[in-house]
């Protein structure tokens, strides 16, 4: 799944109904669910709803909040999932438990909500000989348990893509660059929030403290106020409504609820206020309200980008290589890679 502005409930995209790109003239891909066919705009698009539909993880286009990638994006990875199968790639990221039992570290790309986690882990928990399946959705990183005379790492890779992600070896770089995205995005919502606070703030002031005002001049002020709040509302706050339907729909009440009912109710009684010219207006809360939301969301997001950071500098300082007493009690010493080590060793130290 792509980081896409289209977010939207999956039966009601207009276009393809695996991506929600344009379905083009002709096309004919029809997708089975639910009893009813859907239309994709290519082979590809087809193929993963299908697989995702058959597989009986069709609850997924129910509960997911985001857009998915088109196959195309990952095609180039497709081409070097075979590499992955070679015991000297595994070393850097594949613990061997016994001869067959192995334990891979993995970063997922795409994943932008709880619908994906869930996804991708009944997804993998149903191909034959994976034990098991652990992805963290707040550091996408997955920890997948597999036997490897039943099924191959490359294959675990490939399902992956198969509905529409892309699964690498854990590389920190390669997570810093999708922590950067969400950073550079958080932003872009937080700048557009705090200018449009401003300036309301700015039209709001006069209102509170003049006294011979003008109706005309005060519902100019209004009508400014409500063009300033509309891109704060439609861009800014569209997380916490995203996050909001997702909790209503899941007969849950988290955080994002009331949040979005507050914003919501505000606006748009600020807007019969403006063209009813009746009644108070809340432009100037409620950008300050999303601003400060946005505001505390970032900071806890820098905040567990440092904490994460911090996990990371303890987990280098594991060396590549160690020393292992093969023999032990006897003290014959040989050097192998720490990715060879396996329970009941003994190591120097």
């Amino acid at each position: 799944m792509s980081h896409s502005p289209r977010l939207a409930d999956a039966p009601s995209f207009s276009g393809c109904f695996h991506c929600g790109l344009p379905v083009p003239d002709g096309a004919a891909y029809p997708i089975q669910f639910e009893g009813e066919t859907r239309r994709a705009c290519c082979r590809g698009c087809q193929a993963v709803a299908q697989t995702i539909v058959d597989s009986g993880q069709g609850a997924y286009y129910a509960h997911r909040t985001a857009l998915p990638a088109t196959p195309q994006q990952a095609e180039a990875e497709l081409a070097q999932l075979g590499l992955y199968d070679l015991p000297e790639i595994q070393e850097s990221f594949v613990r061997t438990e016994t001869e067959n039992i192995r334990e891979a570290a993995l970063i997922l790309e795409n994943i932008v909500c709880a619908a994906c986690i869930w996804l991708n882990e009944r997804h993998i928990a149903a191909l034959p000989g994976v034990l098991s399946v652990e992805i963290n959705y707040a550091t996408r990183r997955a920890r997948v348990r597999w036997d490897n005379s039943r099924i191959q790492l490359s294959a675990i890779l490939k399902a992956v893509s198969d509905i529409g992600y892309i699964a690498h070896p854990f590389d920190p770089g390669r997570s810093d660059d999708i922590h950067k995205r969400e950073r550079n995005t958080a932003i872009k919502r937080l700048a557009i929030a705090g200018l449009g606070m401003m300036q309301v703030m700015m039209y709001a002031l006069p209102t509170y403290i003049a006294t011979d005002m003008t109706t005309d001049i005060r519902l100019l002020m209004r009508w400014a106020s409500l063009i300033l709040t509309i891109p704060v509302v439609v861009y800014s706050a569209w997380p916490f409504f995203i996050g909001a339907w997702r909790d209503v729909k899941r007969r849950t009440l988290g955080m994002d609820v009331p949040v979005a009912l507050g914003i919501g109710t505000a606006f748009v009684a600020s807007v019969y206020g403006t063209f009813s010219g009746r009644g108070e207006v809340y432009y100037d809360s409620v950008t300050m309200f999303v601003f400060l939301l946005l505001t505390g969301r970032f900071l806890e997001m820098n905040a567990r980008r440092r904490a994460g950071a911090a996990i990371e500098e303890l987990v280098k300082l594991i060396p590549a290589a160690t020393t292992r007493l093969p023999n032990w009690p006897a003290r014959d010493e040989e050097q192998v890679p720490v990715a060879r080590l396996a329970v009941g060793d003994h190591v120097l130290v």
